[in-house]
């Protein structure tokens, strides 16, 4: 083998390692998420706080006001009672801490303060609409599956198509690796997961396949507005947390995006006791 063969086997073997880490990290973690998703409650709450503080840290973190603690330390306390008023039902409580913690966290922060506030309506936004899609008792696991699968399978689809093809970029000066044929193959897989759900007779096709539709486009354009604001500051992954998947913005942001859409969505035709059927019944 000469030295020029050489040289790109030497390049693809950690790509090959890094995509078998991310499969079996994968593989752990998504079954390990369904379950909670299914048991709800308190299991699915504390998830989904614990998950939001993270957010906030990391997102504190590429910003550069990670060094302030009265700023961490505020919005952590506001996501952190706000769950527990959840899980305890006061949903209107919980809402009215979690404005006290935004305008907190704004106070406490003396430079980048439009920063700081987004990073903590971005979660606080995330932990509200996971809770509140689930905790209808009548469509919340359905929805909650419905959100989780199409991200997934965005993510998943546009990442083997675009690799397979390749093409265009998508928005090259913001997420170089992205391409329009990956978008297009991410959004195509959400399809065929909106039809999955119909044909199990678990909505309408045409509503369903027009949700998955909008969860998908959503999920990208969450995917490349954490990229965007990654570029701004310089920063390759939000954290090294999630072995060959980079930080919790990295692997959420697609589903924050989208769940935070469903619930808007559900919560306008179903009240806040029927965000699930809001989104599923038609």
């Amino acid at each position: 083998m000469t030295e020029g063969e050489a040289a790109p086997a030497a390049v693809a073997a950690p790509g090959a390692r890094n995509l078998l880490l991310r499969g079996a990290v994968a593989l752990v973690l998504a079954p390990a998420a369904i379950a909670i998703a299914y048991a709800g409650g308190w299991l699915w709450i504390t998830l989904v706080t614990v998950a939001s503080i993270g957010l906030f840290v990391e997102w504190l973190t590429i910003v550069g006001e990670a060094k302030r603690t009265p700023v961490i330390t505020s919005g952590v306390i506001g996501l952190a009672l706000a769950g527990l008023l959840l899980a305890l039902g006061f949903v209107e409580v919980a809402l009215i801490v979690l404005m006290l913690g935004l305008v907190a966290v704004a106070w406490l922060t003396p430079e980048r303060r439009v920063w700081a506030v987004t990073g903590f309506g971005y979660a606080a936004a995330a932990e509200l609409a996971s809770v509140l899609l689930r905790l209808d008792p009548v469509q919340g696991w359905t929805a909650l599956m419905l959100v989780l699968l199409v991200v997934w399978v965005t993510d998943i689809g546009g990442y083997f198509v675009g690799r397979g093809i390749g093409g265009p970029k998508l928005w090259p000066r913001v997420s170089p690796n992205k391409t329009w044929a990956g978008a297009i193959g991410g959004f195509a897989a959400s399809l065929a997961v909106a039809w999955g759900f119909s044909a199990f007779g678990l909505g309408k096709t045409s509503a369903l396949l027009l949700l998955g539709s909008a969860l998908s486009i959503a999920s990208q354009l969450g995917d490349l507005f954490e990229s965007a604001v990654k570029r701004r500051f310089g920063v390759k992954d939000s954290s090294h947390i999630i072995p060959g998947h980079g930080g919790l913005l990295d692997r959420l942001d697609g589903f924050v995006a989208a769940v935070v859409l469903a619930a808007v969505f559900g919560l306008l035709r179903g009240g806040v006791d029927g965000v699930g059927r809001g989104l599923m019944v038609w």
